[in-house]
Order: structure tokens, then sequence, then C-alpha cells
């Protein structure tokens, strides 16, 4: 791992390459939670207990020590993933993945109050232009969406919102940690739901693949990267996971995504793309020459 992270000198390149690779390994979630046939509550702990196994054999002696960012950081993720679950368990994935990733309107008007990180136009012309092209993306998942699970989505994404508020806030200290205990937490909920559960081999798989790769992993990447991002990039960065989702489903499943993925999906990458761009030259161009 030193080694990977000594290869990009540049602390924001490093850190957007992370982002990417967490939203990568987090767009699995939809296809491996469907997979496992337990219940909601218990695939949610089932998941988070492997994925503290994974973070404590990282992390090895985490603090005890709780303020109050650290405390609400770990109740906002157990929320995040809980409800997730909940939600992919009773409407589309990808409905699911939409409705969170109204997170980016919660960060940016809270940014500014909460870390003194300003919201600029062109920040709201990206989170404009990324909700059109995911509602393009999925047009025909929405139609067919569950209630219950949609409200479960929504409220995900607040939560989801905080999380990366909070992780920011703790960006001089040891944000894995409150991921770390925000595991805990949800395992502590999840587990006695697995109780008269049918355990088989394909359940223990998929946990297990939940909890090292679509929890353990990814979450380890972010929280390194949000050191150097801003709450907003890390929202915005991993909006490619719901593009990466009708690929997987289309590799398991044989579904071919319709024509009005590719348009929103070429008008979320152009948008995410294009402010990163803007924002790096923008950056380069403050720097003194040598």
């Amino acid at each position: 791992m030193d080694y990977i992270i000594a290869k990009f000198k540049n602390d924001r390149t490093r850190s957007i390459i992370f982002m990417i690779i967490a939203a990568l390994l987090w767009s699995t979630g939809g296809l491996l939670i469907k997979s496992v046939k337990l219940n909601a509550m218990a695939t949610a702990g089932g998941r988070s207990l492997i994925a503290a196994l994974f973070m404590l054999a990282i992390i090895r002696k985490p603090s005890m020590k709780f303020n109050k960012y650290k405390l609400g950081c770990a109740i906002s993720y157990a929320g995040t993933v809980i409800l997730f679950v909940m939600a992919n368990k009773l409407t589309s994935a990808a409905t699911v993945i939409l409705l969170q990733y109204t997170a980016p309107i919660y960060v940016a008007l809270l940014s500014s109050w909460f870390l003194n990180e300003r919201t600029t136009k062109l920040d709201w012309a990206a989170i404009f232009i990324v909700i059109c092209g995911m509602l393009l993306f999925f047009i025909d998942d929405m139609s067919s969406g569950n209630l219950i699970g949609n409200i479960c989505a929504i409220i995900s994404g607040m939560f989801f919102a905080f999380v990366a508020l909070l992780l920011r806030k703790q960006k001089d200290e040891s944000p894995l940690e409150s991921i770390f205990w925000g595991n805990v937490l949800t395992a502590v909920i999840g587990i006695p739901f697995i109780l008269g559960s049918a355990i088989n081999t394909s359940n223990i798989i998929g946990i297990l693949l939940l909890g090292v790769v679509q929890l353990g992993l990814p979450y380890m990447f972010y929280t390194m990267a949000i050191k150097h991002l801003t709450a907003l990039e890390a929202i915005l960065l991993p909006i490619i996971e719901p593009l990466l989702n009708p690929l997987w489903v289309f590799l398991a499943l044989g579904e071919l995504p319709g024509p009005w993925t590719f348009v929103g999906g070429f008008i979320v990458l152009a948008a995410i793309v294009g402010r990163s761009v803007i924002i790096t030259l923008k950056i380069n161009n403050k720097r003194p020459s040598a």
C-alpha cells in the first residue's frame, strides 16, 4: 500500500484516484445485496461485521475516545448502510442509487456553514447537470419504484451527506476510525436478525464479498481521499458508482441498458470530469512557477 501511495506525489491527484477506486468497489453493492437471501437487517449487520474486522486489521488499536464528530459520523454511517440495504431489498438497485445520490445537494447547502468550504457557481452547475443526467439515466426505473424503498434511499442519501461532512471535519485525525465504529454499531444492531435465517454457502460468500470488497476496501480509500478533497468533491466524484451498476447487471444477468442510460451516463461523466479539470487547472495556475 505504501508503494502505491508513493507512486502519486500530488495529494489531490492521488485522492481523486482513490475516490474513483472507492466508487468502483461500491458499485457492486446492488448486485451483491440482492444475491444474499437474508433479510435486510441481517444482511446489513453481517456485511458490517466483516467490514469492521477488516478495518480492525488495518487500524489495530482503534481509539476509544469519542467526540461529537466521531460519534455523529458513526451514527450517520450506520443509518446510511442500513437504509441502503433496506432500500435495495424493497426496490430496484438503480432507483436506490439515484435517490441516495441526492446527497450532493445537502452537502452543498451545509458545507459552507459547517466546514467553511464555499460552494461556487461551478459546483451548483455541476450538481444541476449531474441530477439532470441521472434522471435520464434512470428514467425507466423510477416508474416502478417501491414507495417505502424510495423513502429509505432518500434518507440514506441524507445520512451519506452527513458522513462526508463529518469525515471531512476529522481530516486531521483518523476518519477511518469513525467508519470502523459505524460498522461496529451496524453489526450490533443487525446481527440479532440473523438468528433463524438460512445460513448457506452462497449467503456466506455474499456477506464476505460485501464486507471486504463493497465496504472495507472502498471506505479505506475514501477516508484517505477525503483528507485532501472537499466534502462536495467527496460526494460528487463517487457518482460514477451508479453508472457502473448497469454494467454489473448486464455482465451478471444479461440485461442490456437502454439508450437513456448512455445519454444520462455521458452527461454525468462530462459534468464530473469537466468540474474536476476546471478546478485542477485553477489550482495549478495559482501555484508559483519554479
